[in-house]
């Protein structure tokens, strides 16, 4: 496992973050989520990204739990706040009250007194950004937070969050978590080169694609058993924009790409975010100990620049690249 900075900051994390998004407490069971975590750990993986809703909050839960005994100060744990972790109008969003009691919360569900990066998990169109980011210093300066990120912000918002932490002193964002992998590839036009020019690094998700570039799914035929798109709880609904002919017969033309270069096809996936520069890590998520394993192996790949053209002959005109698919909801659900 390789490591790099996290934007312009002195700590690092690990080219491959363990992320359990739609996995723990949801896909797959506590014990077999915990055994992925162990294995991570053992693949030289730092990196740890989780959310507050993720699972309805157990997915924390069980981070915790497979953490717990573990060095604190030997791995990094991120995660987020905005999306609804209760049915009350003030269990969801970015204002004063929320943040606060959600990282109280989140820091019993991880069983930990700090976190290493919270970050903000959309932009709260109904909560005024001062009001916001004042409450993310204050953690900051309790000692509840070492930094500060954002997750599928615009160009123009991240500005502003900027604009507002440059005036009052506040400390600065020094993250982003946007999707990204070869097929969405909406942040490479706006959201990286302002990032790269303020000291923001990227922690992205889906490198895969929802599992899209690993190549099990097939045009013309059925889903795997008990692969994601199968996944009715969640997993389904979020790979089913990508389940079309076109996209999986581009994605196959990847095979024999990943074959000459004695990668897997997930391994080429997340290779490929990994030749970006200013991409500081990517989460990976997985339901199977094997899978953390395969996935690890992606780290201090290098590409030749001729593969990484045969990557984009392959996919065509496949990948999005529209910086306007950026979005957050308003209002907030």
């Amino acid at each position: 496992m390789e490591y790099r900075r996290l934007g312009s900051t002195g700590m690092y994390v690990s080219e491959i973050a363990y992320g359990n998004w739609i996995t723990h407490g949801s896909q797959i069971e506590s014990d077999a989520a915990i055994k992925c975590v162990k294995t991570a750990i053992n693949e030289g993986i730092t990196t740890f990204d989780t959310a507050d809703v993720y699972a309805g909050t157990k997915a924390e839960t069980v981070l915790g739990r497979a953490l717990k005994g573990v060095r604190r100060e030997s791995y990094e744990l991120l995660t987020k706040v905005y999306f609804p972790t209760g049915n009350g109008k003030n269990d969801r969003g970015l204002s004063r009250k929320h943040i606060i009691e959600s990282c109280n919360a989140s820091l019993k569900r991880l069983q930990t007194d700090h976190i290493d990066l919270y970050q903000m998990h959309r932009f709260d169109f109904e909560t005024p950004l001062e009001e916001t980011l004042n409450a993310f210093d204050d953690l900051i300066r309790a000692g509840k937070v070492h930094y500060i990120g954002f997750s599928e912000w615009n160009a123009s918002q991240i500005k502003a969050g900027l604009k507002i932490q440059d005036a009052r002193g506040y400390n600065r964002f020094v993250s982003s978590q946007p999707q990204y992998s070869a097929l969405w590839r909406v942040i490479e036009s706006e959201i990286i080169p302002l990032s790269a020019k303020e000291g923001i690094g990227q922690i992205v998700w889906s490198p895969l694609a929802q599992g899209i570039l690993s190549g099990k799914y097939q045009p013309g035929k059925k889903a795997p058993t008990g692969s994601r798109a199968t996944d009715k709880a969640r997993g389904a609904y979020m790979i089913k924009g990508w389940m079309r002919d076109e996209v999986l017969e581009a994605v196959q033309k990847l095979q024999p790409i990943a074959k000459d270069s004695g990668l897997t096809m997930s391994q080429l996936a997340i290779a490929w975010v990994l030749q970006n520069p200013h991409v500081s890590t990517a989460i990976i998520g997985a339901s199977k100990p094997s899978q953390v394993r395969e996935n690890a192996k992606a780290s201090g790949v290098k590409l030749d620049p001729s593969i990484m053209k045969a990557i984009d002959a392959a996919l065509g005109k496949i990948p999005e690249t529209d910086a306007a698919k950026t979005q957050s909801p308003n209002p907030r659900p």
